[in-house]
């Protein structure tokens, strides 16, 4: 592959959460104005994520950030949604990218040449970029649903099914923000 290739990187964030859209980023960094410490976002404190979110915002050629709502995961399923998101993400690119790069083992339906790299967001600083973007944009909407919806942790669980969340839901029921294809909130749906 030619060094000066333009490679997008493409991951999502929130695919296993009860709640809350689904979240893509891509990214085309620039090889002369590096990003110094990326990594799966997973691997990185919040205070870092924080960091190099900004780094990379200034830094790198082109980034775009895209989401799947809650409606679209329970009409199409996880699945569908984040494809929609990851593709949504690369048409918002600026420019065509020559080649991207998407974490996992599955290919959003694009009209730029693909590979899917298992794993990619440990391998490749483009794919560890754009999932440290999606990381942060849900994390963000996220805390924000937590201030209309406090009773519910958001802030603290970003959404995912931990023992305060489903307790929270027994306690509260379902929000409009839930995801009611998902086992866990279909079941408090059908009591």
């Amino acid at each position: 592959m030619n060094s000066k290739c333009i490679i997008a990187g493409v991951d999502e964030a929130g695919r296993g959460p009860l709640a809350g859209a689904v979240f893509a980023a891509a990214v085309i960094l620039d090889p002369v104005n590096p990003v110094k410490g990326l990594d799966d976002s997973k691997k990185l404190s919040e205070k870092r994520r924080i960091e190099l979110e900004q780094d990379i915002k200034n830094k790198a050629l082109f980034w775009s950030i895209a989401t799947a709502s809650v409606e679209e995961i329970d009409r199409i399923n996880i699945l569908h949604a984040t494809m929609l998101a990851m593709k949504r993400a690369v048409e918002a690119l600026q420019i065509n990218p020559e080649l991207v790069r998407v974490d996992g083992n599955r290919l959003p339906d694009i009209r730029f040449p693909a590979e899917a790299v298992i794993g990619g967001d440990a391998i490749h600083e483009e794919i560890s970029a754009a999932s440290i973007l999606a990381k942060q944009a849900r994390d963000r909407d996220m805390t924000a649903l937590s201030q209309e919806f406090p009773e519910y942790g958001f802030d603290r669980h970003k959404g995912y099914p931990t023992a305060f969340h489903i307790n929270a839901l027994d306690q509260y029921g379902v929000t409009p923000h839930h995801r009611k294809s998902f086992a866990p909130v279909r079941k408090l749906i059908a009591i």
